[in-house]
């Protein structure tokens, strides 16, 4: 085991130089923009912060000679930008103590768009037939600038075609054969692409001249592209080629070196090649023909692309000691090549007697602290600049232990190798020696110092114990380092016991003991196929016991079968650690068998597969098989073959199965100790069809309509249905006959059939049964009921009816039922309607059973109500009763009682009132009620009197609430105002008198 004495490297400085997070970009202002600023921005990193300068063209920026500058954090801001001052290329300059980097370039263009000149403009005029060009001659402008042509007026804009091209190079209209529809005022109109303005020419008119028309001629190439075209690789490449002729000449284009590459695309009648996205090996020779009847006529030009600089290589901040080489190199491609500058502290670098510099390598020999500092490799061509930065430290210091311990100690067992460090923090690299006490050491096979300037001592003895001195020393000062070695005893370790089997449920304890250097303290920790046991994470299933200082145990409750495993017990001292291992095998019920396989299926069986699942260290005794299909309650367990399906099978047979249904299959395995999860289910398997095996049950019946013959049965569910094509066979016969009548219902669902025969007398007795069939065939019948056929509906009316009026809104309707005999009624309907009303517009009501009375209320007062009462049962209604009449009661009086007086005397009250004088349609009054109560209470008492007067007595104590109605044949009338009385049942009596 190898043990460190460690003079930690001290951490590097946070101190660095400056780093661009942000560097300016190019900007086009518009001159006509609102916004009155112009801000390019830049922001570095470093420590201490950067402090920024900015250059112009090179020169740098006096922020005090122009109030427009200001400097925001990095950024530079121009308010009112001055387009003769303020154009050209700006960098960023980012200065701390650590040195010096420069920005890439940024751009400060301005977009403007002139007028043009006012001076009118002269005619052109030509022969029909006669090619033209319009100058356009456009204003002073940057950056670019669209074209096009407005002809007599605006919007009319001249329409560009294999006759008319505008040159989006010079402006230029281009005619190649005048027509006389070409003459009139041409405008040209100008477009700036940032700031949209635009402007108009003054009119140039075009006119025919007179003296003829102008022949054919061959073409002449009055539009074409440069001889050489430069582009930057990616962008979009437009080559213009249009001539004059007559006839209207035909334009072509071929490629010299190669075909015309694919993506190219021909526009403006083919007058423009465009070259998307064009790449190195779109470069070469491009012609253009303008061809006609009369000749033909060629221009070729050379298209060359060229790359912005990019670094494949780049320099990288350097540590280096004093004396030592710096060597960097940057590397980067472009077309044309570029070529390389390097920049210490935003000045050039230039060669001298230590400083070499080639291309993209800069060599400087014996580095010294004036050579620290921020360098860039600037590699550029003439499309393009880019730079790379880095920054040069040179380490100057003597050596030094701070970051390491005052003292360090190591402790190791007899036998083992003892390694200490010596990193002192020196620069240069220091000297290093090693003592033992105050002699210097001695180094042979077993003792001896490393590359890095360790000690090395292998094969330790106590002998090796004692101080060991480190002492690095260079040019500018000495360090030392003792470090104390100590050579122990080495630890053993017994774990018992070794192996273990036990059962799910049980628990167990592992006991570790550590044999060690008693001057030395021991540790232990549990763990899990190699991992640390979390007991806080286990449920309590774990526990850690430390009984004796060099001996814990390990508690495992309720054991779990993922508790199986191999068991570590590792102990550590100082000097040293060691670990063994127990396994612990756990037994329990089987895990899931593997997928199950449906191999063949019938109409009643499944032929299953599987593979068998972990035992679990017990061997499997059994297989469950189990089904679950749409019409069970989850799964449940099958009939098998054979029966049982002992543990070393891995197929067998479900039986009993219902035809034509999905099921789904799974198997569950057990063995001695338990049943196991299940495995997962198979894929759904429907049976196939057979014959169905179920009768229809509860088949009954009766009732119905007269001459009817209802028969009722519990359909059959889906799952006894055994296939497709599902339906019922009624059968039924009269008692006494031999002939079955079968009839079919081809419903799965239906439960009913009814059999009409005007000859079949009321409650007739019928042999009934009901079947079954599908497709593959017919099932069996349920046994033979005897089912009546319909009695009727009542043949006779209800007999002795009398109507009596019992107040203004009640009539009392009696009446005496028909003869027994078929048809009896289930209950009765009553119907009552206005005098001058029909019958149909009347109101109805039904009672049940064998009532024969009942009381029609809500009705008018004073109207004559015909009434009449039939009836009814299942099959339908029965005669109806002959009409009779009764006139309801007057309505009682509307009037209430008025001035209600009354004394009290003690729970005595005595009341009086008017008299209520009824109105001519109401009912005179038979007398008075008195309704009172306690005040909360629900319940009243009520009081008759034919006087209007009454005596009250109150027997409870409290507050009652009093009041007083009339009443008539008609019903009671308004009530009176109410009172409230308090009473005492005291003895004290006391008279009050009152109107209310």
């Amino acid at each position: 085991m190898y043990q460190y004495a460690e003079a930690d490297r001290q951490e590097e400085t946070p101190e660095s130089g400056p780093e661009f997070l942000q560097e300016p970009d190019d900007i086009v202002f518009a001159l006509d923009s609102k916004e009155r600023q112009v801000s390019m921005q830049c922001e570095a990193r470093g420590t201490p912060s950067p402090t920024y300068r900015w250059l112009h063209n090179g020169t740098e920026v006096d922020f005090s000679s122009d109030i427009r500058y200001s400097l925001m954090e990095g950024s530079f801001v121009i308010t009112n930008p001055n387009e003769s001052k303020d154009s050209g290329k700006y960098q960023c300059v980012a200065t701390n103590i650590f040195g010096t980097i420069i920005s890439k370039d940024a751009l400060l263009q301005f977009a403007y768009l002139g007028n043009f000149s006012g001076k009118a403009r002269g005619a052109v005029s030509v022969r029909e037939g006669q090619g033209v060009v319009l100058m356009c001659s456009p204003p002073d402008h940057s950056p670019e600038i669209t074209y096009s042509w407005v002809f007599n007026e605006f919007p009319s804009f001249v329409a560009e075609d294999s006759r008319r091209f505008i040159s989006q190079e010079t402006g230029n209209l281009y005619i190649s054969k005048v027509q006389p529809s070409d003459v009139g005022s041409y405008i040209c109109l100008v477009k700036n692409t940032v700031t949209n303005a635009k402007v108009l020419s003054p009119p140039t008119p075009l006119t025919l001249k007179t003296d003829g028309i102008m022949g054919e001629y061959e073409p002449k190439i009055e539009v074409h592209f440069p001889l050489t075209v430069t582009a930057a690789k990616g962008v979009t490449v437009k080559l213009e080629c249009f001539a004059l002729g007559n006839p209207v000449p035909t334009i072509t284009w071929r490629r010299l070196n190669g075909n015309i590459p694919s993506k190219a695309r021909l526009r403006k009648s083919q007058a423009v090649l465009e070259i998307p996205n064009v790449q190195l090996d779109d470069s070469g020779a491009y012609e253009c023909r303008a061809e006609n009847s009369r000749g033909k006529n060629t221009f070729r030009g050379q298209l060359q692309i060229y790359t912005y600089p990019r670094w494949i290589q780049m320099i990288n901040d350097t540590q280096l000691d004093s004396g030592e080489q710096l060597h960097w190199e940057c590397k980067a491609t472009g077309r044309p090549r570029p070529t390389y500058h390097w920049l210490r502290n935003g000045v050039p670098l230039v060669p001298q007697d230590r400083i070499e510099i080639v291309n993209g390598e800069v060599l400087i020999q014996n580095v010294r602290q004036a050579d620290a500092g921020m360098y860039q490799c600037k590699a550029e061509n003439k499309y393009g600049v880019i730079y790379s930065n880095a920054e040069l430290k040179i380490l100057a210091a003597a050596p030094s232990f701070q970051s390491s311990p005052a003292r360090n100690t190591v402790v190791v067992t007899v036998g083992k190798e003892i390694v200490i460090e010596c990193k002192p923090q020196a620069s240069p690299k220091p000297r290093i020696s090693w003592k033992k006490g105050d002699k210097s050491l001695q180094f042979n096979k077993r003792v001896s110092v490393l590359e890095n300037n360790s000690l090395r001592i292998i094969n330790s003895t106590k002998s090796d114990e004692g101080s060991y001195v480190c002492r690095g020393e260079n040019q500018f000062g000495s360090a030392e380092m003792t470090a104390s070695v100590w050579v122990k005893e080495p630890t053993r370790i017994e774990l018992s016991p070794a192996r273990m089997e036990v059962t799910v449920g049980e628990s167990v304890v592992l006991n570790c003991k550590a044999f060690h250097d008693p001057s030395l303290d021991v540790s232990f920790m549990w763990l899990l196929n190699g991992q640390p046991i979390n007991f806080q994470k286990e449920g309590g299933h774990f526990e850690y016991i430390r009984a004796q200082a060099s001996s814990a145990d390990l508690m495992i409750r309720n054991i779990l079968l993922k508790h199986a495993g191999k068991y570590g017990c590792r102990v550590q001292t100082i000097a040293d650690i060691l670990s063994s291992e127990a396994e612990l095998l756990v037994r329990g019920p089987p895990g899931p068998p593997g997928i199950v396989i449906v191999e063949e299926i019938t109409d009643t069986t499944a032929t299953l597969s599987w593979s068998r699942g972990v035992d679990n260290h017990s061997p499997i005794s059994a297989y469950n098989l189990q089904a679950r299909s749409p019409f069970s309650l989850g799964w449940q367990t099958v009939k098998t073959e054979p029966d049982p399906v002992t543990g070393d099978m891995e197929s067998a047979m479900a039986i009993e199965l219902n035809p034509w249904v999905e099921y789904e299959f799974r198997v569950v395995a057990s063995n001695g100790i338990g049943t196991g999860d299940p495995s997962v289910p198979s894929r759904i398997m429907r049976t196939n069809e057979a014959v169905p095996s179920v009768a229809p049950a509860n088949v009954s019946g009766g009732s119905g309509r007269r001459h009817e013959l209802v028969i009722t049965w519990e359909p059959v569910s889906e799952e006894f249905q055994n296939g497709e094509g599902f339906g019922y066979i009624v059968a039924f016969r009269a008692n006494g006959t031999r002939g079955w009548k079968e009839k079919m219902v081809t419903s799965a669902d239906a439960s009913k059939f009814i059999y009409r025969d005007e000859t079949v007398p009321p409650l007739t007795p019928f042999e009934v049964k009901v079947g079954v069939y599908n497709n593959k065939g017919d099932g069996p019948f349920s046994n033979i009921v005897t089912v009546y056929s319909a009695e009727g509906e009542p043949r006779e009316a209800p007999s002795e009816v009398k109507a009596v009026s019992i107040s203004a809104s009640e009539i009392l309707l009696q009446w005496k039922a028909p003869n027994p005999g078929p048809g009896r009624p289930q209950g009765y309907e009553v119907n009552f309607w206005k005098d001058m009303e029909q019958e149909e517009s009347g109101d109805k009501i039904k009672t049940l059973g064998n009532e024969t009375s009942v009381l029609l209320t809500g009705l008018e007062g004073n109207t004559l109500y015909h009434i009449t009462v039939k009836g009814y049962n299942s099959a339908g209604q029965g005669p109806a009763s002959t009409a009779v009449r009764a006139q309801t009661k007057k309505s009682p009086p509307s009037q209430a009682p008025g001035n209600l007086m009354w004394i009290q005397d003690g729970d005595h009250v005595s009341l009086g009132w008017e008299p209520v004088k009824p109105l001519d349609n109401e009912s005179d009054v038979i007398g008075y009620k008195v309704i009172f109560r306690q005040e909360g209470r629900t319940s009243s008492k009520v009081i008759e009197t034919s006087i209007p007067s009454a005596v009250v007595s109150l027997a409870e104590g409290g507050i009652y609430i009093i009041e007083v109605r009339a009443f008539s044949e008609g019903g009671e009338g308004t009530a009176s105002s109410q009172i409230r009385v308090l009473t005492s049942s005291a003895s004290i009596h006391t008279l009050m008198y009152h109107i209310v």
